[in-house]
């Protein structure tokens, strides 16, 4: 009798492990993945051997990049224009381009520090921001106009863009030094919080707002990136102003100051 109840035990013991493990692994494939899709890796293959298969996963994989790239992004058409495939591929044999592609390739072959970073600072955004959507973020290479494209809840992040601010091609074109200084590595996690954000949080009537108030809502904008990312990444005064705010007004929650509408309060 011992014997079978012990059998018994271990039985019963057995089927709740492994519903246990059924339910973990249920709820850990429910959870948004939170990594860079490598949407570039396609891109890159076709733009430069002109390889049919590797545009033909680049519109079944990705639909939507592709069609922001083409539509949004370069505008050389309609991504239903079988002629737009060869406009694509056509605009990129710039030598310059092609160079870049190479380069960013290569620059970005692994991106292990990024993925951690985006997971840390995007877990502790929905800690600040309940039921918070965790969008698709992926990598692409574009032609120096943009960084960050935010549609239909995902982030674009154009590699060509953070090349490092002593990349030989971009003194060619006239930026800033203050441009280059955020055109590093560094600034890619960051940047996808802070314009993921302005897209949920846009700021309201912006063309008519004055430039403090434009100001202060970046402001606030990028001490929820520091505190998300748990380091003062972006610096200003109106950064330190907000700092000074939300020490002054414990009440005041990330949400809340996300959805203020007169920014003049800081201060």
């Amino acid at each position: 009798m011992r014997k079978s109840t012990i059998i018994i035990f271990l039985f019963v013991l057995f089927f709740c492990s492994c519903d246990l493990r059924l339910k973990l692994f249920k709820e850990e494939e429910n959870e948004p993945q939170i990594e860079v899709l490598r949407y570039d890796r396609l891109e890159s293959i076709y733009l430069t051997t002109g390889d049919f298969s590797a545009l033909q996963q680049m519109q079944t994989n990705y639909p939507m990049e592709t069609r922001t790239l083409i539509e949004n992004v370069l505008k050389i058409g309609s991504v239903n224009d079988s002629e737009t495939n060869k406009k694509l591929l056509t605009y990129f044999q710039d030598s310059t381009l092609q160079v870049i592609i190479g380069d960013a390739e290569a620059t970005y072959a692994n991106i292990d520090d990024i993925n951690k970073d985006l997971k840390m600072g995007m877990e502790n955004l929905s800690k600040m921001i309940p039921n918070l959507a965790i969008p698709k973020f992926y990598a692409q290479i574009g032609s120096l106009d943009h960084s960050i494209v935010v549609s239909d809840n995902s982030v674009g992040i154009f590699l060509d863009k953070y090349l490092g601010q002593n990349y030989p091609i971009y003194k060619k074109f006239g930026y800033t030094d203050q441009q280059l200084t955020t055109m590093n590595r560094d600034h890619i996690v960051p940047d996808c919080l802070s314009f993921y954000l302005i897209s949920l949080y846009p700021m309201e009537n912006f063309e008519n707002a004055t430039q403090e108030e434009r100001d202060k809502y970046m402001g606030k904008i990028m001490w929820i990136c520091n505190s998300a990312l748990n380091k003062k990444f972006f610096r200003s005064e109106f950064v330190d102003m907000v700092d000074r705010y939300m020490h002054h007004h414990p009440n005041v929650t990330v949400v809340d100051l996300l959805n203020m509408k007169d920014h003049l309060v800081i201060k």
